[in-house]
């Protein structure tokens, strides 16, 4: 069959801003038959059907995927991955004609285990900063790494730690201690291996790659915003806005993280026979011009998917065959000269406890954003509600970075809950 005449009905997994973004752009294709998504949000449903089955739930997702002629498996959430969802159909008769965008269990080890990536880029020769891990046996060794090293001190756990495992402390007395408290427990089993870091003073972005384990192309380039409060102050949340394009990742710096970056993690996955065919994270900070890797994700970042998808023309679910069949090579991947910017509203008291259940107002109202819903859910009478710490990305197209962040900015005006909070700084630190 002609590839351009094919078909997909597509289960993507997740319930996000990612995947709202995800969900927007795949609905767009004119190859699209049917889009469902597990579990979703309140604002998916408008891209598709959404599936009330969790992602890590292989078995069920398997009855679903047979039952409804599922012929791709679109994996937007880390957790699957990690857990082995590749494996699993791969391994299975009935389910292994289904191809599932995403790596190997092995290859999720890249994002599942902070010890694994350091490995892999110290065999690969990958700039990425000097480390050490350790466990409750060799925390004596951690102790001297502090010692050895300057302010602030980097601890990661090693295991997924929902966006929350890393610990940057100025003083040398309370980072041993908050050593202590991870190996104690202080998240859970993904802590129970630390990753101590030199610290990199720099700027970070945010590099997207599509592989089908040969050939890649490289996504938009984004930049995002961790801390709570403006001026990048406070404590880390999973991402408060994000930006694209980045002024500084220009051409050459751009080079740089091709060549040194880019295709020694491809090279390397295809050497170790790293099965790895999807997208691939790369958080990277750019020191003095120079860039270095602070971690790999294993699937599109969020809320970086929300500008990303934006400047990802043509048809990306075409894009997502050439992945899985191994085509990608001779596959059109065009880039919207358009600024893209997006802010996430959040509840108050995120990234702590905060309130679920609020009334959502407005959202009718906006004009000129796309919303990519995060933390929501409609009622059986389809009214609107909070439902978690991230609520909605407000993602607008401008001619410039101010003209996009001005429209994202008008419509979070528009847009009402008890307790709503945003950042009024997105993008303050580029030109």
């Amino acid at each position: 069959m002609d590839r351009s005449m094919k078909e997909y009905t597509v289960l993507l997994l997740g319930s996000g801003g990612r995947e709202s973004a995800l969900a927007w752009k795949l609905s767009q294709s004119p190859r699209l038959k049917k889009l469902y998504i597990a579990p979703g949000n309140g604002g998916t449903l408008q891209y598709g059907t959404n599936v009330g089955m969790s992602p890590l739930d292989f078995e069920v997702i398997k009855k679903f995927v047979l039952d409804n002629g599922i012929n791709m498996v679109v994996v937007g959430n880390e957790d699957s991955l990690v857990a082995g969802i590749y494996d699993y159909f791969a391994g299975d008769a009935s389910l292994n004609g289904v191809p599932v965008v995403g790596p190997s269990k092995e290859g999720a080890q890249l994002e599942g285990s902070k010890d694994f990536a350091k490995e892999f880029m110290a065999r690969h020769g990958i700039p990425t900063a000097e480390h050490l891990s350790v466990d409750a046996s060799t925390i004596e060794d951690g102790f001297r790494f502090f010692e050895n090293h300057k302010p602030p001190y980097v601890l990661k756990a090693d295991g997924l730690a929902a966006g929350k495992g890393v610990l940057i402390i100025p003083e040398l007395d309370e980072a041993k201690e908050q050593l202590r408290a991870m190996l104690g427990g202080m998240f859970g089993a993904s802590s129970s291996k630390v990753v101590l870091e030199q610290f990199l003073s720099g700027i970070e972005c945010s590099v997207f790659v599509l592989t089908d384990g040969s050939a890649y192309k490289i996504l938009p380039v984004a930049k995002d915003y961790k801390r709570i409060g403006e001026g990048d102050t406070g404590p880390n949340t999973g991402g408060m806005g994000a930006v694209s394009p980045v002024s500084f990742a220009d051409a050459g710096f751009m080079q740089k993280v091709e060549e040194r970056i880019i295709k020694p993690t491809i090279d390397g996955l295809k050497q170790e026979n790293i099965t790895y065919r999807g997208f691939i994270f790369f958080g990277l900070i750019n020191v003095g011009g120079e860039p270095y890797v602070i971690e790999y994700n294993v699937r599109m970042g969020d809320p970086e998917t929300e500008v990303v998808m934006l400047r990802t023309g043509g048809d990306l679910l075409d894009l997502l065959e050439g992945v899985v069949t191994g085509t990608l090579a001779g596959r059109n991947l065009e880039i919207d000269p358009r600024y893209a910017t997006t802010v996430m509203i959040v509840s108050s008291g995120y990234p702590g406890s905060y309130a679920k259940g609020k009334v959502i107002t407005g959202t009718d109202a906006v004009d000129g954003s796309i919303l990519f819903h995060a933390g929501t859910r409609r009622t059986d009478d389809g009214e609107l509600l909070t439902s978690g710490g991230r609520v909605i990305a407000v993602s607008s197209y401008g001619s410039s970075k101010d003209e996009a962040l001005a429209k994202s900015y008008a419509n979070i005006s528009k847009i009402e809950f008890e307790g709503k909070n945003f950042r009024r700084d997105i993008g303050f630190d580029l030109k």
